[in-house]
């Protein structure tokens, strides 16, 4: 049992049906490791609670690492969920405990989809944050406010930390070791458990989800055909004319149904393609390029960087299928 006399820091993660159990579970460990370390060099205890809410739409502890220890969370942790993210009625208890616990000094955090319920308090509108960059979509329909970017992992905001894919919690971890209990403590816990700290971005990993269910038939009808062309040089005036409207008219349009330019919707389609050459073909690096419709390769690895945050290179050396890498 922790000496009650130690400084101390709390690190509270709220559950709700269904929420991660890995990032839970995972996340408890990790900051009771970091706790462990930080104790063997004269720091803080770090206690790390579990809360559910009950019956009576009251929130208790229902799992505590150091129970003889007095006080309430500096830090509460909202998980995501493997089934999808909490609606606004579902969301809304959750909200109003976690909008209360801000108002009282404590720092919130997310991890994946959690954001949903941060978001819900309306304490993330006109501020960053990230959520799993499969959710994006769904995210800025429901939070338009929120200035949301899905290519970090984590972004720090100062009292509200956000993190994006299920297994961002690690990063989220490191981020609060950090803050809670310094850097040499961080480097100990990442060493201990083997954790990668350099920065990481989710772009490296998120797939191009076109949007597909915007009620526009004939920008659906362009999106069908640009996809049958495995990402064969076309221009916007060629598009419009697949759309049958003016140019100017289509632009506008595609822009509303989509969230890109029609040279941008264009652009994430082929790097898409590139991605999946570099994984799974041995063709060259300007092989690729020509592939999908770059002459020059130049400006195709720039654009590679530009949207995935590697090179070509870097992308195939870490995300190459075995048979590719062995051939």
């Amino acid at each position: 049992m922790a000496d009650s006399s130690l400084p101390r820091a709390e690190v509270g993660i709220l559950l709700y049906p269904g929420c991660q159990q890995a990032m839970v579970h995972g996340m408890t460990d990790l900051i009771d490791i970091a706790g462990q370390f930080s104790v063997q060099h004269g720091g803080p205890v770090v206690r790390v609670s579990h809360w559910r809410m009950g019956d009576d739409g009251c929130f208790a502890r229902s799992h505590d690492t150091h129970e003889a220890l007095g006080g309430t969370p500096d830090i509460w942790l909202v998980p995501g969920r493997l089934t999808g993210v909490p609606e606004a009625e579902e969301a809304a208890p959750y909200a109003r405990w976690l909008l209360d616990r801000h108002a009282a000094g404590a720092t919130l955090a997310s991890n994946c989809g959690g954001a949903f319920l941060l978001a819900a308090t309306g304490l993330l509108d006109g501020r960053p944050a990230t959520t799993h960059w499969w959710f994006a979509d769904a995210f800025r329909t429901r939070f338009p406010a929120v200035k949301l970017d899905c290519d970090r992992i984590v972004i720090d905001d100062g009292d509200i930390i956000t993190a994006g894919g299920l297994m961002a919690w690690t990063d989220l971890g490191m981020r609060l070791v950090d803050r809670l209990l310094g850097p040499t403590v961080m480097l100990d816990t990442a060493k201990f458990l083997l954790i990668d700290t350099a920065g990481r971005e989710q772009k490296h990993f998120a797939r191009f989800l076109p949007r597909l269910t915007h009620g526009d038939e004939p920008i659906l009808k362009v999106q069908h055909w640009l996809a049958a062309r495995e990402a064969k040089a076309v221009s916007v005036t060629e598009m419009a004319a697949q759309a049958a409207l003016e140019e100017r008219t289509f632009q506008r349009r595609f822009k509303a149904a989509t969230a890109m330019t029609p040279i941008e919707y264009v652009q994430h389609l082929r790097v898409a393609r590139a991605r999946e050459h570099l994984e799974f073909t041995r063709r060259t690096i300007d092989q690729i390029a020509w592939s999908v419709g770059y002459e020059d390769a130049a400006a195709f690895r720039k654009l590679f960087h530009r949207l995935v945050g590697l090179s070509p290179g870097e992308y195939r050396a870490r995300f190459a299928a075995p048979s590719a890498q062995a051939a």
